[in-house]
């Protein structure tokens, strides 16, 4: 039986809508999920549990209609009672969001007028909040994606082009991640008996989509992804950086529009677009010891960026004390682990073969040899940290109810 009210964590994309459901005393859910395919035909939903998993087909294709079965979904638990507040991911805070904000309908205007700068995420997140809003009175939070990255100075977050464009158009670097960078430096402090606030650290979220991240003394100061998540790093299917001069040549040359060039670099490039084989790092890892060239040419472009860009940001800290890897890549990748330390030998670190091997499967821990800095892998948690956010800003001020199991 679980004594805690429960939040209610919604992540809405433009034709799906995941959840999880946490209870503040333990960081893993007590139910997750994902309903897809929203806007076509043969939507479905799935619920994961401790049991396993189920798959059920919706009854209309939208937003609501999902919604509406994560509800009957409680009821049937017994645990709609127990629901305290709803924590909503958003992608796009700009300038305004520097933290997770209760959601007012003046919160939602604000973030439907950044919409141009997020034009695929955060539309669906403002639909998510008023479907949301519309069958459940409780508090409602909106955790932003960039906020964490509003500590950056305007050396880190400025473009070099006429300043005009960042006043009248709001062309900066924002980053991306914050929730991920923000939980797991968080994680990392504890973890390695550091002063919360005399330390810093540069995280590594490594998956399909990836950024680093400088933190001092717990705030964002640098990071990877600029004024959209294309920038920095190799990932899945973007290419990272890239001369922009060489997207002119590209176009001249090919004839490609500009959402050609949009379709291109955020999804033909990265992992895939090198190794013309697959965007999935454990295929690629699978193939370039059967000795694929494609493969291996791919993993050593994502780990010479991923490199080059932790010693970047670690010239924004005054000292290091950790590189720590997260994300589905750097919590179970070995292999990218490893090739990623020993490029990371002038800045002090030496791998531990044997503890780098552990970590894998949930496991976390140091796996270098040595004072610091060190290297570390830490499990990333965006949900319980916005279940967290959500908790504080909305008091929870309902009694506990007891809840099933």
């Amino acid at each position: 039986m679980i004594e805690q009210p429960l939040v209610l964590v919604i992540n809405c994309g433009s034709s799906s809508l995941k959840f999880a459901v946490h209870a503040l005393d333990r960081h893993s859910s007590l139910l997750s999920g994902l309903a897809d395919r929203l806007g076509l035909e043969g939507a479905t939903i799935s619920f994961k549990d401790q049991s396993g998993k189920t798959v059920h087909d919706l009854k209309e294709p939208t937003h609501a209609a999902a919604l509406e079965a994560v509800l009957e979904e409680l009821a049937a638990r017994g645990w709609l009672n127990a629901l305290a507040a709803v924590g909503h991911r958003v992608v796009h805070g700009g300038e305004l969001f520097s933290s997770s904000v209760l959601v007012t309908p003046e919160v939602l205007a604000e973030i439907e007028d950044i919409s141009p700068l997020a034009p695929l995420h955060n539309p669906s997140a403002v639909l998510g909040m008023r479907v949301a809003l519309s069958r459940l009175a409780v508090p409602h939070v909106a955790v932003m994606d960039t906020a964490f990255h509003q500590t950056m100075p305007p050396s880190a977050y400025l473009y070099a082009v006429p300043m005009s464009l960042y006043r009248d158009h709001f062309v900066r670097r924002y980053g991306f991640h914050g929730t991920s960078h923000r939980f797991v430096a968080g994680e990392a402090v504890n973890m390695l008996g550091l002063d919360p606030s005399d330390h810093g650290l540069v995280t590594a979220h490594l998956g399909n989509g990836a950024s680093a991240t400088a933190v001092l003394n717990g705030r964002s100061v640098d990071t990877t992804m600029g004024m959209t998540p294309l920038e920095g790093l190799v990932m899945g299917t973007r290419s990272g950086d890239i001369d922009p001069g060489a997207l002119a040549y590209i176009a001249r040359r090919t004839g490609c529009d500009w959402d050609e060039m949009d379709e291109l670099l955020n999804k033909r490039s990265g992992l895939l677009g090198v190794s013309e084989l697959s965007n999935d790092c454990r295929e690629l890892e699978a193939a370039a010891t059967r000795g694929h060239a494609g493969a291996q040419v791919a993993l050593e472009v994502f780990v010479h960026r991923l490199a080059r860009h932790i010693g970047g940001l670690a010239m924004s800290l005054p000292r290091l004390d950790a590189v720590v890897f997260t994300g589905g890549i750097g919590e179970n990748s070995v292999r990218i682990r490893a090739m990623t330390v020993h490029r990371l030998r002038p800045l002090g670190l030496a791998l531990d073969d044997d503890a780098n091997r552990r970590m894998v499967a949930g496991n976390a821990g140091v796996i270098s040899r040595g004072e610091r800095p060190v290297a570390a892998v830490v499990n990333t948690n965006e949900e319980w940290m916005i279940a967290r956010d959500t908790a504080e800003l909305a008091g929870l001020t309902r009694p506990a109810v007891t809840v099933p199991g």
